[in-house]
């Protein structure tokens, strides 16, 4: 009898293995992910360089604002920098004058103890004036945005001569997503979630065509109740071939192997 009750288990786990292996998920694509691009500072626009469904280059210039205040802060936190150094450089000569007549004891310690206070706010001012064209340099960075990484312009909401202000941006300027690979995802119940694994090999029809794939992320927040009971986003990644143009919202099929 217990030989009998362990054949009858085998075979359900068989049959129940072979069922699973040939699962096949109805779903859709999607971006990795996507990166909202909008600017800290207030302005015109004076260049936006790319279009939606445009291909760029990590660094590649996407939108440029109007740069002449910025520019001319910087000019003039460089002059103060200049200014400082040759101020670093008179106090330090006073002090090397002072220290030399006070070892001949021609003035008092007091004198060198005023040339060595010269020296000191000296050495400050130059540290504040190289802080000062350190920020007016990070502020000229900021009238630009570039590409974070090779990708796909999303969506562009920015044209030339548009005022931007900082605190008024509802939608980003630019959206880049990589594109270089994509998401197939699926809505799945909690128990079909469970036989997944993260980094498990699966396949994605595209197309028709068949892709590797591997489990990229399961769910953790339920998407919707239905009366099956609460479902989840089930995520498959896998590598676009060149020159490939896959859209978000594309059907697909996950299938398990």
């Amino acid at each position: 009898m217990m030989r009998a009750n362990l054949a009858t288990a085998a075979l359900l786990l068989t049959v129940s293995a072979q069922a699973w292996a040939g699962l096949e998920l109805k779903g859709w694509l999607e971006w990795v992910h996507e990166v909202e691009m909008r600017v800290v500072e207030n302005g015109v626009v004076d260049e936006v360089t790319v279009s939606a469904g445009q291909h760029v280059n990590k660094g590649d210039l996407l939108l440029r604002m109007d740069q002449r205040e910025a520019k001319a802060s910087l000019l003039q936190a460089k002059a103060r920098v200049a200014r400082a150094r040759v101020g670093g450089e008179k106090a330090k000569r006073g002090l090397d004058r002072a220290q030399e007549l006070f070892e001949r004891g021609l003035i008092a310690v007091e004198e060198l103890r005023d040339a060595e206070l010269e020296q000191v706010a000296a050495t400050a001012e130059e540290e504040a004036a190289k802080a000062a064209e350190a920020a007016a340099a990070v502020a000229l960075e900021r009238t630009e945005l570039r590409a974070p990484f090779d990708g796909i312009v999303v969506t562009r909401n920015a044209w030339n001569g548009a005022v931007i202000y900082k605190t008024l941006q509802q939608e980003p300027l630019i959206v880049v997503a990589p594109d270089n690979q994509m998401l197939a995802r699926a809505l799945v119940t909690a128990n079909v979630l469970r036989r997944f694994a993260p980094g498990e090999r699966v396949q994605v029809r595209v197309n028709g065509s068949l892709r590797d794939a591997s489990i990229y992320s399961r769910g953790v927040q339920s998407v919707r109740v239905e009366l099956e009971g609460s479902v989840y986003y089930l995520d498959a990644i896998f590598d676009l071939r060149p020159n490939e143009l896959l859209r978000p919202s594309e059907t697909v099929q996950i299938i398990t192997r």
